[in-house]
């Protein structure tokens, strides 16, 4: 069994085939499909974040929607990068969105990825310290905002409060119990998987991940996830931890699927510089026929090695065409893989 969501980068563009031609397209047609994809019985709704681009941004608008629309679906994202982020006022969106969600909130947070500006953070009023870099930067962050999240008390409370305080040190408000331990981080390589792992988040692989043997994407996807898991039990962790890794899968059921996904049939992995010195391998579409995708999709290893499967949608052809890609996994694809 595994749980499936979908993920959404949130494009937009004033473009003649385009359902989302606008940011407010996009986000209210994201928490339609996000109610649809609960009806139908999809388990995640899950939002990327890049900034200075026509894609979603800023998520806790959209996730507080979402969790107050639904009832039983998780939201979270794929991924927050931290080089932007204030730690501290972070916990007190996510604690407010976790609770209008009733603990579903699955928040994925990274050191970010290659941005449409050049040191975009900086015009957010973020600078590494000295010695430190831009990914650094981003992972001290995370480990600020994992460690306020704990809800412990660490603000000395003023003399003459607007209000009376309780005894002892303050913490940030509202706290939401369980969220520290729905917290996921974005890994690029191994080493920041194991990272991960040390620190007590779950694994988020993407559709690419830094090239590090030559070997096929799914091989080094899953070989990554091995790591992980070594190192969640060596660091003594008391609970399971949980992976997700994303792919774009489309069965072939209709002659409109065959138009829009039909081309990239037969796909391979593609190797290629995603940052001036990281040579990064990018794994394959999948789009056939649903008996002939069940047989590719049993032989993907990092599928095998998760718990979660995040699906890639094309959030610009509208909410109900969505539906029909998700609902097709669902019916044609999952059973014949033992995912339901």
């Amino acid at each position: 069994m595994k749980k499936i969501g979908f993920l959404s980068f949130g494009h937009w563009a004033n473009h003649s085939a385009y359902k989302t031609r606008s940011a407010a397209d996009t986000l209210l047609q994201s928490i339609d499909l996000a109610v649809a994809a609960e009806q139908i019985g999809i388990d995640g709704a899950y939002f990327r974040v890049h900034h200075f681009a026509a894609q979603l941004a800023s998520p806790f608008p959209l996730l507080a929607a979402v969790a107050a629309k639904t009832s039983k679906i998780e939201m979270g994202t794929g991924v927050i990068d931290m080089r932007y982020e204030n730690p501290l006022y972070m916990v007190e969106e996510a604690g407010a969105t976790d609770l209008i969600s009733r603990g579903r909130l699955q928040l994925g947070i990274s050191r970010g990825s290659p941005e449409q500006v050049l040191d975009g953070w900086r015009h957010f009023g973020y600078e590494p310290a000295k010695g430190e870099t831009d990914a650094e930067m981003g992972r001290r962050k995370a480990s600020e905002f994992l460690d306020k999240l704990k809800g412990a008390g660490f603000a000395r409370p003023s003399p003459n409060p607007m209000f009376p305080n309780p005894p002892g040190l303050l913490r940030l408000e509202p706290h939401a119990q369980g969220l520290r331990e729905r917290i996921w981080w974005g890994a690029a390589s191994n080493a920041t998987a194991i990272w991960a792992a040390e620190n007590g988040m779950n694994l988020q692989s993407s559709t690419l991940k830094f090239d590090e043997n030559g070997k096929p994407f799914h091989i080094q996807q899953a070989e990554q996830i091995r790591l992980y898991k070594e190192a969640w039990k060596k660091a003594g962790h008391q609970r399971e931890p949980r992976v997700s890794v994303s792919r774009s899968i489309f069965a072939l059921v209709t002659e409109q699927d065959e138009i829009y996904f039909g081309r990239e049939k037969n796909q391979t992995d593609q190797f290629g510089m995603i940052e001036p010195t990281k040579r990064a391998v990018f794994g394959r579409n999948y789009a056939a026929a649903p008996d002939q995708l069940i047989k590719e999709l049993a032989k993907d290893e990092a599928i095998q090695e998760a718990d979660t499967l995040l699906l890639t949608i094309p959030n610009t052809l509208g909410v109900d065409y969505n539906v029909h890609v998700l609902s097709s996994i669902l019916e044609h694809v999952a059973p014949g893989l033992g995912w339901r």
